[in-house]
């Protein structure tokens, strides 16, 4: 499952972490939480359409996807963020049973094509993986989010990860999306969403299986 493995990465987190460190990550999610900010829409909402490139600079319309049946859509932070490589992979792993309830999964994050590519050759993904680069597909479906300074600081310093290498804003590259899950039917109607400011928790891909199983 892969609410375990985020366990077991989480708990190491904070047991190797420095103080301050730890400190910094939860108070900026506790912000957020309190903020109401990025929150995703909801559940009977319409889905904003899209064209995005995927990993090969192909460009995928959700619109026309949605012909073929229902669409998953994963958001996620990037292929440097450990908890979203664990959500992917475990998409990965059910990839065929969600395929073989009529619906396909794409995973959206800000990261350029060629960061985009790396993820999806570094987690052996068949799905695929596209680039938000102007964040307007995620402002659109409302889980955009802008790191404080005290927390880029922590992830330069600390973790050493600038977010300049991996997005084409390089003005401020600091913004992201929550992690968010929505099942869209054909129709673009939201039938499931989910979102989650503390990016150390996921919706669990099994709970979208079988959801597309019982919704049909």
């Amino acid at each position: 499952m892969l609410v375990d493995e985020l366990e077991k990465v989480r708990k190491r987190f904070f047991s190797n972490a420095p103080e301050q460190v730890k400190k910094n990550v939860t108070q900026s999610t506790n912000e957020l939480i309190e903020s109401g900010i990025a929150t995703g829409l909801a559940a009977g909402d319409k889905a904003p359409d899209f064209t995005l490139k995927n990993a090969k600079g192909e460009k995928i319309t959700l619109s026309e996807e949605l012909k073929k049946g229902r669409v998953v859509l994963s958001f996620y932070r990037g292929g440097w963020c450990p908890y979203c490589n664990l959500e992917l992979k475990a998409y990965e792993q059910i990839i065929d049973e969600i395929e073989s309830e009529g619906a396909q999964l794409m995973a959206i994050s800000p990261q350029n094509p060629d960061e985009s590519l790396t993820t999806q050759e570094k987690n052996n993904l068949s799905y695929p993986v596209l680039s938000d680069s102007t964040l307007e597909v995620i402002k659109s479906y409302n889980l955009l989010f802008e790191l404080p300074d005290y927390l880029i600081t922590t992830y330069k310093d600390d973790f050493n990860i600038d977010l300049q290498q991996f997005h084409d804003d390089h003005q401020n590259p600091w913004k992201l999306p929550v992690a968010g899950t929505l099942v869209i039917d054909q129709d673009r109607t939201i039938l499931k969403s989910s979102a989650n400011a503390d990016y150390m928790y996921r919706t669990e891909p099994k709970d979208i299986l079988m959801y597309l199983k019982s919704a049909k």
